[in-house]
This record gives structure tokens, C-alpha cells and sequence, in this order.
């Protein structure tokens, strides 16, 4: 928000130079983000137009003659407090009307006067370029200064004419003390939203400096008949719509407004329109309350239809079904359900607190206006501003809050104002829908919560200045102060925020710095988020790099997953889809962490030929219970390139590609680093993976997921640009974490050598060598340490429907050196289960 410290300074005295100024509030939460100097000196001058004192004044236009030899051009007589005046030769058409009246003092014209060597902008040039003033001959007639338009000056780009100021000035004063600001923009975030206007930052400097704030008047002339016979006012929704505060105008001229407000609101950044909207706009700025004037001959049109001679009838309502509104801007909206409406028994007039409707509209012929101020709910407005796409400065101001109690005075200044500048007539009485005021809120502290809360050791008494001095009403009590809040603050709630406010005006640079006062509350360790640490950190050790992909995704993106099924449904559960998607691409919760991580993969596959990446994750599943939807965790990894880089020892060899074994291998170091023992590998098929490459990962009987290399249309459809394999698994994450252990063995290193010994068998070529492994270590028992798969064989020399598995078989004790009976002996054991178990037999 921009704050003119011009405007700024009528409610409030400044004592402190601009820069220590903003650097105060800065310090107190009102971040004051950019600090424009106009015309003035002060910060970076650099670059910037400096109205010299000297040199650029206030002129008086005392006569206004034709140029003897330009009919385009007119020789005005300036007073600029020098002995003796002027001429200037300016071709200004808003001088023209005062040609040939001879001396026109009394008519009060003064503009902007710049003397030779004045640094101004050209104002015949595009943009803001400097040059500097000289005297030269005007046909015939010699100039050495003139007269400055908005441009020249650097007001706006407006150079149709000079610049007229409205009002009795000193001839000879310096611009700079004129028209000369200072404009901060302070950053309004959602916690300082009763500082959205002039007289809030003025309350804010007046705590900081120990100023009074001088607030506008808010009586009001009214001497027209009497509204209530006028207008009635009702609403459904209270709670959306707590109060409404509505007055009646008649009589009122269109006419740009004064000057002063006029530059008030461009330096606020607004664009002047006419005097009525632009009081709107003025009371909005100043006072932070919105408000909102209609057409008042076109309600009581309308109400002579649905209730003739009757009051108009304004009516707050939801939208009924497939309602739609044109607002301000010309935009016809699809209402939502929540969307308030200011209406009529004939349909809507506005979007409650944030636009005015097209139909009921300010327009050039308008001379009775309804003036309303209303107060609504924030959350409700925040909502439909976002649903709608809706950007406005009342829906600005109203998403973050503003207190009923605001309405009324903010519709008082708004019709005096009217009255005032624009020659209305304002109806007797006010009507003020206000069905349910709310209480005040009064909260206790003490010096010793402040201490504790705060770190700082204030008096009572200063606790109280302090809190005095940002409007709160503060009681001393036999326990400490009982506070009560002031009606514009909506964010008081506890202590905590007293004592926020107290720190903030003390300064939260003088805070010490101090240890904790209060004990530290007991810690508690997260295992869940630990056992996901440190699965990352063991993936991340065996070369795997973690990716945090979109948790939004559409069901056709996920379809890539399932190509192989040639026509047969992929993904059929119901998808959980957002009402309002930022994009359409991401308008559903993922079923899969796979297909994230492939994009991933795809998008990186163009750039490296080399990738290894992991992602710890949420999917979402439509719930049969409930609104919410299952949310299941999942870890999904992704491999593709060569297993080692080239080198200039291989000679013109490939490297070998990461293949199904590198997989399981990275898999299998998570399982035995997170001492899960139970887990085991079997052959499976599966439409995502290739098949005879493919296996199931399961923990005892329960399937963990699915790990192989991805079936070729798969990596087609996702677009990964590779020639080698793309190796993938999807685990149930919850699964894993709750089978890691919280207690696991730990043996010593044995100080006995081991025994090794190979062991070659043949078995059907159904059974899998992990269940021939398994066996083998449980015949073994705790004295085989190690059993290793090193060949397998199927050929002409086996019996067909056989094949042949090799193993390293590692034999050790903790006690003892084995002997080659002891090791004879378990061989037997393990041949003899072998063979009644699996039927394997010795090759």
C-alpha cells in the first residue's frame, strides 16, 4: 500500500526523517518495502529529478497577452517573488481562456515556474529524459523560463498543458515544500490488516513516536427527508454478512473531484474518475472501510416494480442455482455456492465486499446515490476473491478483516464528503443492519507474562503507556491490567497478542538476548520420521538421489504405466479431484509414486545418460468411510545408464548397463542396513515391468511391491530417451518402516577363521533359487554365515525340466576353528534337507 507522508501527516505529526521513519515501522512488523522521493531530496538521488529550491517555484499567472508573432503561443506575465515579474512564452492551451482579460491576480492562477538552468524532464520526448531549461528567442520574443506540466515535473506523463494548482500560494515558494512528498509502500500482510489505510499507519507512527492521532470528523449534515421511509435493508446470512449501513444522497454533481484529493489518490496509486467515485476510493484509503455507492433513481425504478411506492429493498443473500453476476470490469461470473450477494427482490446488484455489479453502476447522469458500508466475513470474501479471480482493493482489505464497527463512521465520512464536494443533499438518519454486535474483547496481563513471554522487564506502568498508545483501553487491577481491545482490531485473541504488541512498540531490536526462561518441554523422538531418514540416508549412501516430485496428476498421465494391457482398463479407482486445478494437467491425486518419479526421469534423460533417483512419498486413494481420502505411502525408485563410466583403459568397449541385479542389489542393502531379515524375491509378471525380468519383493507372506526392468512401451510413453534399460521398483513404505526392527542382534566379529565351500545342485527349473538358498541357510544353522548364488546352468547335460544352481557357502564359529568333519557334517545335514524338501540332488 502507498502512503504519502503528505497525506499521511493530517492525522498524525512526523518527527522523524523519512529513512528513520521507515526503518521504525520496518522494526515494528509494517514492512515498508520501497521509499519514493518526489521532487524532494533523501535517499539514492541518483538518476531521479530534484526540484531545486532555487530554481523551481510557485509562478502567479498575472496577465495572459497574445504572442505578436505565434497564434499558437500566448506571453504570460508570471509573479515567481522576484522584484519584478516574467514573461514567459508558453504554448499551454489551458491558458487560452484567460487571453486578453487583462489582469487576472484576482483570479488566483498559479502553476509550477521553472527559472534558466532548472533541471527538469523534456516533455516532447518519450519517457523520462532530463534536460536543462536555457533561454532562447521564441519567435521574436526572448524566453529564459516557463511554465511545467505534470511530465516536466515527473508527476505522470500528462503534458497537454501546465499544470494549474488549486488554492492561494506564495509567489516565489519552493515546489518542493508544495507538491514536494515522500511516498512509502508498505507491504500489508494478513496480520496487519487494520493497517491498510492512512489513518491505521498513522496510529502505528503516533505508538512509535509518542504522537496523538488526530482522526477526521464524522458528523454529518443531514438535512433531507428521511431515509428509513426510503430504503430497508435484510440479509440471510448474518455470519457472512454482520453488518450494513446504507444512507441516501440526492442531488449530487458529477465533476472531477479537487485537486488535492485528486493527488492524494494518484499518489496512492489510484486514477481519479469523478468526484463521487473518487470519494469512495478516498474514504477506503483513509479509513480502510470499502464502501460502495449505486444508482439510487435506478433501485427505485426497480422497486416500483416488485413493491410501487414502497422502499427500496436491499436484500444479502447466497446465490441461487447457476446465478451469474457482470460485475464492475465488464466480466460475467459462474457464482459459487458461498459467493454473498447485495441484492434486490429483481436480481443481484453486487459481489458482497469485493465489486459492484454493471447494472447499478455510477454513470454521468447520476444524481441520487445509495451510499452502503458494510462489514463481511472474512474467510467467505478471501474464498470467493480466489474462486473468482476477483482482485479488488475492497476485497483486498475486506479478505483480511475489517470490524463492523468501522461501517457506520466509514459511511458518516463518505456522505459528508458527498455533501460537501459533490452539493448532495444527505437523507435523515442512517439505516444499519447490525443484528449480532460483538462483545469486546478484555484479556488480563501481567508485567511478569510479558517478562516471560516477551524477554523484556517493562513496569506496569510502561506496559500500560504502551498498550494507551495503540488505542487500548487498559485498567489497572489488583492482579495487573485488564485490557480491552479497541472496535477496529479484529486480531486480539490471548496475551500472546498484548504482549506482541508491547514488544513491537518497544522494538524488537532492544529485546536481549536471553536463554529460555521456562523449562524445555520433554523431547520426544519421531520414530516414524527417523525410520524414513534413515531410509533415505542408506538409498542416498548406495548412489540413489532423492527427487520430490507433484503429488497432482491427471488419470491419463498415470495410464502411461499400464500400455501393455493392450485395450484393457489401467487405473479404475476413483480418482480424488480438486474442485479449482491451478493447471489442467494436475487436477487429480496420484495413484501412483512411479509415474511422478518416470517424469522425473523423462525430463532428465534428455540432458544425462545416467540416472539413479528415489522419492519418498504420499498416494491418495478414494476412501469408502469417508470424505478424506486414504493417504499410503510409497517409495519408488528409477536406474538407467551405464553401471561405471567410460574410461581409456576399456579401449572401445561399452561400459555393461545397469540391469536388474544392480536394482535388487540397492534394494537388498536397504533391507539388510535396516535389519529386516525376513524379506524374499520371487519371479512375477507384471503389465508396467518387462517380462522374465520382473520379480515381487515380499516381507513373510505379505507383498512389499514390484521391482524389475520397465516393459519397453512403458518407457516409450513416458518419453525416457535412452537406449539401456530402465530399471524401477514401488514399495509399500509403510509396510517397510513397520517391519523395521526396534531392537536387532549384534554379534562380534568372529576371531576363528572361516570355512568356505561350493556347493553345486540340480532342482526343477521351477524352483526358485532363493527358496533353495533359504533352505540351504536353515539346515545350516547359525554356523553358515553366508550363502551365495554364483552360477546357474540349464543345458544338454541336465535332464530336461532341471537346472543347476552353484552356491558359496561360508562356515564359521565364534568359538572355534571347524574342522573338516564339522564342516562334513553340516554338508551332509544340508544335502539331506535339500533333497526331502526340494527333491534337489548333488551335481
Amino acid at each position: 500500500m502507498k502512503v504519502p507522508l503528505s497525506w499521511l501527516k493530517e492525522y498524525v505529526d512526523i518527527t522523524l526523517p523519512p529513512a528513520e521513519l521507515a526503518e521504525r515501522l520496518t522494526l515494528a512488523g509494517l514492512e515498508v518495502e520501497q521509499v519514493e522521493y518526489i521532487g524532494v531530496a533523501g535517499g539514492s538521488d541518483a538518476g531521479r529529478l530534484v526540484w531545486d529550491p532555487g530554481k523551481i517555484v510557485v509562478g502567479q499567472v498575472l496577465a495572459v497577452e497574445p504572442h505578436p508573432n505565434a497564434e499558437r503561443l500566448v506571453l504570460a506575465t508570471v509573479a515567481y517573488g522576484a522584484a519584478e515579474p516574467e514573461i514567459v512564452v508558453t504554448g499551454a492551451p489551458n491558458l487560452f481562456p484567460f487571453l486578453g482579460q487583462g489582469d487576472i491576480s484576482h483570479l488566483q492562477v498559479y502553476s509550477p515556474y521553472a527559472l534558466e538552468g532548472a533541471e527538469l524532464y523534456d516533455g516532447h520526448k518519450d519517457g523520462q529524459v532530463k534536460m536543462t531549461l536555457k533561454g532562447r528567442n521564441l519567435r521574436g520574443v526572448y524566453n529564459r523560463s516557463m511554465l511545467c506540466s505534470e511530465k516536466e515535473l515527473g508527476l505522470s506523463g500528462e503534458h497537454e498543458g501546465i499544470l494549474l494548482l488549486e488554492g492561494d500560494y506564495t509567489p516565489g515558494a519552493p515546489l518542493a515544500d508544495v507538491l514536494g512528498d515522500v511516498v512509502f509502500d508498505i507491504a500489508i500482510i494478513p496480520n496487519i490488516a487494520r493497517c491498510a489505510s492512512m489513518i491505521g499507519v498513522a496510529r502505528e507512527v503516533a505508538a512509535l513516536t509518542g504522537q496523538q492521532v488526530r482522526y477526521p470528523s464524522y458528523d454529518v449534515v443531514m438535512e433531507g427527508p428521511p431515509a428509513a421511509d426510503k430504503v430497508r435493508l435484510s440479509t440471510d446470512n448474518p455470519d457472512l454478512n454482520p453488518r450494513f449501513v446504507a444512507l441516501v444522497i440526492e442531488g449530487v454533481t458529477q465533476k472531477p473531484s479537487p485537486q488535492w484529493m485528486q493527488r492524494r489518490l494518484k499518489l496512492a496509486g489510484q486514477r481519479p474518475i469523478n468526484v463521487v467515485v473518487d470519494i469512495s476510493n478516498y474514504v477506503m484509503l483513509e479509513m480502510g472501510q470499502p464502501n460502495h455507492t449505486f444508482d439510487y433513481d435506478f433501485l427505485r425504478r426497480r422497486a416500483d416494480e416488485y413493491d410501487p411506492g414502497g422502499p427500496i429493498h436491499i436484500h444479502t443473500r447466497l446465490p441461487r442455482e447457476d446465478e451469474t453476476l457482470t460485475t464492475l470490469d465488464g466480466v460475467t461470473h459462474s457464482l459459487e455456492s458461498y459467493n454473498i450477494l447485495v441484492t434486490d427482490p429483481l436480481g443481484n446488484l453486487s459481489l458482497g465486499g469485493v465489486m459492484g455489479g454493471r447494472n447499478s453502476e455510477i454513470n454521468d447522469d447520476t444524481t441520487n446515490v445509495l451510499l452502503e458500508a458494510a462489514a463481511w466475513n472474512y474467510i467467505n470474501i478471501r474464498q470467493t476473491t480466489n474462486r473468482l479471480k476477483i482482485k479488488s482493493e475492497a476485497g483486498f482489505r475486506f479478505s483480511r478483516g475489517v470490524h463492523p464497527s468501522q461501517a457506520v463512521l466509514g459511511a458518516r465520512r463518505a456522505a459528508e464528503l458527498l455533501r460537501q464536494l459533490a452539493g448532495g443533499v444527505v437523507a435523515q438518519g442512517i439505516i444499519d443492519y447490525y443484528p449480532n454486535p460483538p462483545q469486546p474483547v478484555t484479556v488480563s496481563l501481567t508485567a511478569a507474562e510479558v517478562s516471560r513471554l516477551g524477554g523484556i522487564d517493562l513496569s506496569t506502568a510502561e506496559i500500560k503507556r504502551i498498550l494507551e498508545s495503540l488505542a487500548f483501553t487498559v485498567e489497572e487491577t489488583a492482579t495487573g491490567l485488564s485490557v480491552t481491545s479497541p472496535d477496529f482490531r479484529m486480531d486480539i485473541t490471548g496475551r500472546h497478542d498484548l504482549v506482541e504488541e508491547v514488544c513491537r512498540i518497544y522494538g524488537y531490536d532492544r529485546i536481549p538476548t536471553t536463554t529460555m526462561g521456562d523449562a524445555l518441554p520433554p523431547q520426544r523422538g519421531n520414530l516414524a520420521l527417523e525410520r524414513e531418514e534413515a531410509i533415505k540416508d542408506i538409498l542416498v549412501q548406495s548412489g540413489v538421489q532423492e527427487i520430490i516430485t507433484y503429488r497432482l496428476t491427471t488419470a491419463e498421465r498415470e495410464n502411461r504405466l499400464l500400455p501393455a494391457m493392450r485395450g484393457a482398463p489401467a487405473d479404475d479407482r476413483p480418482y480424488v479431484t480438486l474442485a479449482n486445478p491451478i493447471t489442467v494437467d494436475r487436477a487429480a491425486m496420484r495413484h501412483s509414486l512411479l509415474a511422478s518419479a518416470l517424469e522425473v526421469a523423462a525430463a532428465n534423460s534428455r540432458f544425462t545418460d545416467y540416472l539413479a533417483l528415489f522419492e519418498l512419498g504420499q498416494i491418495y486413494l478414494a476412501s469408502e468411510d469417508g470424505v478424506l481420502p486414504d493417504e499410503l505411502r510409497r517409495l519408488a525408485l528409477v536406474m538407467t545408464g551405464a553401471r561405471q563410466p567410460e574410461h581409456w583403459g576399456d579401449g572401445q568397449k561399452m561400459p555393461a548397463s545397469l540391469d536388474f541385479f544392480d536394482l535388487k542389489g540397492v534394494i537388498e542393502t536397504l533391507l539388510v542396513r535396516l535389519h529386516i531379515a525376513n524379506a524374499h524375491f520371487e519371479a512375477a509378471q507384471h503389465p508396467t515391468w518387462r517380462p522374465g525380468r520382473t520379480a515381487r519383493l515380499y516381507l513373510g507372506e505379505r507383498q512389499l511391491g514390484y521391482l524389475g526392468e520397465l516393459h519397453p512401451l512403458v518407457v516409450e510413453g513416458f518419453d525416457i530417451r535412452t537406449t539401456r534399460p530402465v530399471l524401477a521398483a514401488e514399495l509399500d513404505l509403510d509396510l517397510l518402516l513397520g517391519a523395521i526392527p526396534d531392537l536387532y542382534k549384534v554379534t562380534a566379529i568372529a576371531n576363528f577363521p572361516p570355512v568356505q565351500e561350493d556347493l553345486a545342485l540340480v532342482v526343477d527349473t521351477t524352483t526358485p533359487a532363493a527358496a533353495v538358498a533359504a533352505a540351504i541357510q536353515r539346515a545350516g544353522g547359525y554356523l553358515l554365515k553366508e550363502v551365495a548364488l554364483f552360477d546357474v546352468y540349464a543345458g544338454a547335460q541336465l535332464p530336461a525340466g532341471k537346472k543347476s544352481l552353484a552356491y558359496h557357502l561360508t562356515f564359521q564359529a565364534p568359538d572355534k576353528t571347524l574342522q573338516d568333519k564339522d564342516v562334513s557334517k553340516l554338508r551332509q545335514r544340508i544335502l539331506k534337507q535339500l533333497e526331502q524338501n526340494l527333491g534337489a540332488t548333488l551335481r
